[in-house]
């Protein structure tokens, strides 16, 4: 066994050389105050200013992090030549008119950072992606559980192949999300806001499925009507290769009496070796860092055991404005471009019909 954090991938994101953009931030809620500007203040971004719906709750979060502007609007903050990247922090119904004032102002800005899921539907998103693209400014979307730390470290695994080819995947979630008041009334639940995570990142790690197979039940928690609640799925790949999520947000009725046991674990076996992870977000607020083990037939039974300080939550928030960052300074497309971030929302289209329709589905992409 071994402890070397050399023993694997860089679980780091990598930084842009000029961190000297401005940012401008819409929206003042939790992952703003506790995450995007927590982690922006570690990594050295520069962050210019805030608005938000309620000025109030803009100059509190400024004064708390110590965000040097409170702007009255989005077009005010826009008005300000320091601003040249705009990250988007609101609910997912609100944002794409948030995004289209921001490409409606005069000046141009020359990046967003969008959180996920960018839209409630592909259509809407593909929308907002083209938009973007005639006005030339560059589209990120927040999928930052890319950044997971495991998650990166497993990535890189998988690139120089010590896994060997992947014969399984799979991600199992048992912990209870605290869904917020707009999720009410949604067209989806589960599939775009939480499992969304999952399925991305399996896009990350695997690429694109060829078929998608789900079944979904409703949370008994979740007071509000809503179709798709615990999300189970099954991703096939040209491959061979096959990836489950288990995405229970019920986790048994521990808020009820019951004992809990949260968690979040991923695995992935390959023909040379085997890697097992955990997923630190459960614990929040309490920073807790992700994990991953592996052991490849090269090993002799033995197995590595990297360790870092780092958390999914609020570090990870950093790694997706750098993407953002970097692909401003060499000119080229974000990692986590809008026009990739469609394929996502085709498959969370894909997993809310095939669970409604108990049916294979077969993935197209975007």
């Amino acid at each position: 066994m071994t402890t070397d954090p050399r023993s694997t991938p860089d679980h780091l994101a990598p930084m842009p050389v000029d961190l000297g953009q401005g940012i401008g931030i819409v929206g003042a809620g939790f992952i703003v105050r506790d995450c995007h500007l927590v982690a922006y203040a570690d990594a050295g971004f520069k962050v210019v200013g805030i608005t938000s719906r309620t000025g109030a709750g803009a100059r509190g979060v400024a004064a708390l992090r110590g965000v040097p502007k409170v702007f009255d609007s989005v077009e005010a903050m826009l008005d300000d030549p320091a601003v040249s990247v705009v990250d988007v922090a609101v609910p997912p119904l609100e944002q794409p008119g948030v995004i289209r004032r921001i490409l409606a102002h005069p000046r141009r800005i020359k990046g967003i950072l969008a959180q996920k899921p960018l839209a409630m539907t592909p259509e809407e998103g593909r929308g907002l992606v083209e938009v973007c693209e005639g006005a030339g400014v560059r589209l990120q979307v927040n999928q930052n559980m890319r950044y997971d730390h495991s998650v990166r470290a497993l990535k890189g695994l998988l690139d120089r192949g010590d896994l060997g080819e992947v014969v399984l995947a799979t991600i199992e979630m048992r912990a209870i999300p605290h869904w917020m008041p707009w999720a009410e009334g949604g067209r989806s639940l589960s599939t775009y806001i939480m499992s969304i995570h999952h399925l991305d990142t399996f896009r990350y790690w695997l690429g694109d499925p060829i078929r998608v197979l789900a079944s979904t039940r409703p949370d008994p928690r979740t007071r509000f009507a809503h179709e798709d609640g615990v999300n189970l799925t099954i991703l096939e790949y040209a491959s061979g290769a096959r990836a489950s999520s288990w995405d229970d947000v019920w986790s048994g009725p521990s808020r009820e009496g019951a004992g809990s046991e949260s968690f979040v674990r991923w695995r992935v076996e390959g023909t040379k070796g085997l890697a097992l992870g955990s997923i630190g977000w459960p614990s929040w607020p309490e920073r807790v860092p992700s994990t991953i083990d592996y052991s490849t037939i090269l090993d002799e039974g033995h197995w590595h055991r990297p360790r870092w300080v780092q958390s999914w939550f609020p570090d990870a928030f950093a790694g997706t404005m750098a993407g953002l960052l970097r692909a401003i300074e060499s000119g080229s497309e974000p990692d986590i471009s809008g026009r990739d971030h469609l394929k996502t929302l085709a498959l969370c289209e894909a997993v809310l019909v095939a669970g409604r329709e108990h049916r294979v589905v077969t993935f197209e992409g975007a």
